[in-house]
């Protein structure tokens, strides 16, 4: 419903001012955070400051604009699982994996659709768009031209009432949904305790994701890209009949997720599932990661950060992002020594740290020749 008719403007008034700024806007959602967007020309930052600020202090939530987002958004619902396995398997594991809020689904059943009305979108936005919990954050504009834009068109918002951050409890679990597909779809995750408020592990984190990698069996980015990373090395360049198999994290502020996505066919998906085991069990393990892969993952780490921060639009996200989340921003470079900082020992602590976590897994296809939860679990469980 971002962008859509204010107090002030028509839902077409806004399409139209956006574009004859030659601006484009969006938003996006979380688990923790919303961000709504407006990148234009310098020239036009008034108008921007202006629109952006309208559009979140004044919807008005039409009951005709409601109904068609709801429309699209069951539509999305029903073909979410075939148009993005991964996406999907990810959901699937914070909904089994936690208790509490952080096992609230952003991919609404059809049933919560169902009940979504204006008075419970109205609801949520009074209780959370509050001057308490709202950062505007900019890049490329002096600050003291943005307080003068802002400070009149925010100066009269409330804060609200005091509001408890809901607990998240990490669990574990086991999901399967069986369709008739090709491919099956495998993920494997344990808890990153902590979240971004431990930054040090975070950093660790990503440098560990890099380091292990991984992707299509064939490299997306053209041929050689990720073609070093352990997942690669030792898995899709061994097994041809795995189509897909890499790292990922989801993090949260005092949680995440960390593990492995595979692909493959049903036929191959057991030995493919080992594979995965074996190589976050490997990781955990004191000498099997040398320090050329660590230096090189390290590099891959900082070249992804440095080339992300010259997107402006990226760069005012990160902006508000931590200052929701530390109060302010740190500096690049706060998280540059830190990552040059990490050993290996630091890597093997937090692999063994996750590990120790109970294992989360979620499956889509061919489900039956997937091995059993205990089975999996059991792996990690058992005495080095």
């Amino acid at each position: 419903m971002a962008f859509k008719c204010t107090k002030n403007r028509s839902h077409k008034n806004i399409v139209r001012e956006i574009e004859a700024t030659g601006g484009n806007a969006g938003a996006s959602a979380s688990r923790e955070q919303m961000a709504y967007n407006y990148d234009t020309l310098k020239a036009y930052v008034p108008v921007a400051v202006e629109l952006l600020v309208d559009c979140i202090r004044n919807p008005i939530f039409l009951d005709y604009e409601i109904e068609e987002q709801l429309a699209k958004l069951r539509c999305e619902t029903v073909e979410a699982a075939a148009k993005d396995p991964q996406q999907f398997l990810l959901e699937s594991l914070h909904v089994v994996g936690y208790s509490g809020a952080l096992g609230n689904p952003l991919m609404a059943s059809e049933a919560a659709l169902e009940r979504l009305d204006g008075s419970l979108i109205r609801k949520f936005y009074f209780e959370n768009y509050t001057a308490d919990r709202i950062v505007l954050a900019a890049f490329g504009v002096d600050h003291e031209r943005l307080l003068t834009l802002s400070e009149p068109l925010f100066y009269d918002l409330n804060g609200g009432s005091p509001v408890d951050v809901p607990n998240s409890t990490y669990t574990g679990g086991d999901f399967r949904q069986k369709v008739d597909a090709e491919r099956t779809h495998v993920a494997l995750a344990f808890e990153f305790s902590g979240g971004w408020r431990h930054d040090k592990d975070a950093t660790t984190l990503t440098v560990l994701q890099t380091l292990m990698g991984g992707g299509g069996s064939f490299s997306a980015g053209g041929p050689g890209k990720g073609m070093h990373s352990r997942l690669y090395l030792r898995v899709l360049n061994k097994y041809q009949q795995v189509h897909s198999f890499s790292a990922f994290s989801s993090i949260y502020n005092d949680s995440g997720l960390f593990g492995i996505f595979l692909t493959t066919g049903s036929d191959f998906v057991a030995k493919a599932v080992d594979a995965a085991v074996s190589e976050l069990l490997v990781i955990a393990t004191p000498g099997q990661v040398t320090d050329l892969e660590l230096s090189r993952a390290k590099n891959a780490t900082k070249s992804a950060v440095l080339m992300n921060l010259e997107s402006r639009a990226i760069v005012s996200e990160d902006i508000g992002r931590q200052i929701l989340t530390y109060g302010c921003r740190k500096p690049v470079g706060h998280f540059l020594k830190c990552l040059d900082e990490i050993t290996l020992d630091d890597l093997t602590i937090l692999a063994q740290k996750m590990l120790s976590s109970p294992l989360t897994m979620a499956c889509l296809g061919d489900v039956d020749t997937v091995p059993s939860y205990e089975s999996v679990s059991r792996n990690f469980r058992a005495p080095n």
